[in-house]
């Protein structure tokens, strides 16, 4: 299934998106996508009220603005330096572990909704990323188990203001949590629908030229090695976020110099079975 939700900045019904492109309306069958919805079977009940009523069931209007996918999670987890490609163009060397923080759950909007500058901004950035989310909680699982834990996959931009985050001090965490610096989605593709998640073209441009064009073959821990890694550090709830990293090709290791966001800028990416995105810059408010 190919998860939606849809509707007014928090105000979002979940939906699904079918084979033949048709958008429904399935908030008769389960309030929302969340940590409730994944953790209590909600994908099996789901695939069963559609077998029964999905012809049935209300369509979304066309042109209706998409949110993420997922309602807002407890955590949302990156990994940095994840991409060959990507640690070799900043220069540093192939983490021994993976490299682990945290992106606030208030960044989180939907796929196309402007990216607004924070303010002082002055050095903002894109990535390209896979998103992974949890089925079922997952605590000290093995790699062997992981995929268990998984209910799907989305397309993920982890946005970040470099000067926050490499020159104020402390964490990262303070470089990728603005608001609007997670869009999410259009949809959630269940685990079903990506037969190999280390085997996806990804690509994202700025302004109509392309930036990074990679594959997710480059990462250096796949899916079920963060999935188990990061179980033995904390609990990993249902409708968790994990996003696995980006590939070269970041404003932040253009030659010779860096180039960032500006207003008017228009970023545009996808991830090959995850559709697109599509953010305009916009001024802070």
């Amino acid at each position: 299934m190919k998860l939606i939700r849809f509707g007014e900045p928090g105000r979002e019904k979940p939906g699904v998106a079918l084979p033949d492109g048709t958008r429904v309306d399935v908030s008769a069958a389960v309030p929302d996508f969340d940590e409730g919805f994944f953790g209590g079977d909600g994908l099996a009940r789901l695939a069963a009220w559609l077998e029964k009523n999905g012809d049935k069931a209300p369509l979304v209007r066309r042109g209706e603005r998409r949110g993420p996918p997922i309602r807002r999670p407890s955590k949302i987890i990156c990994v940095g330096l994840n991409f060959r490609d990507h640690a070799a163009e900043t220069g540093a060397e192939l983490p021994k572990e993976p490299v682990i923080f945290f992106k606030s759950t208030t960044a989180l909007v939907g796929p196309n909704d402007p990216l607004v500058m924070p303010r002082g901004a002055t050095k903002v950035d894109w990535e390209v990323e896979l998103a992974v989310v949890i089925g079922k909680t997952a605590r000290y699982v093995t790699e062997a188990q992981a995929y268990e834990h998984v209910a799907g996959y989305a397309l993920h931009n982890d946005y970040s203001e470099r000067s926050f985050q490499l020159e104020r001090g402390g964490q990262w965490v303070k470089g990728k949590s603005a608001d609007t610096f997670a869009p999410l989605g259009p949809y959630l593709a269940t685990r079903d629908e990506v037969s190999d998640p280390h085997r996806l073209p990804m690509w994202l441009k700025v302004n109509g030229a392309y930036r990074q064009r990679s594959t997710t073959a480059n990462m250096v821990f796949g899916v079920p090695a963060l999935v188990s890694y990061l179980s033995q550090f904390m609990t990993l709830l249902p409708g968790d976020l994990i996003s696995t990293g980006t590939p070269a090709g970041v404003g932040l290791g253009m030659k010779p110099q860096p180039v960032y966001l500006k207003p008017g800028d228009v970023v545009e990416l996808g991830i090959e079975g995850l559709d697109e995105q599509r953010q305009e810059v916009v001024p802070s408010r």
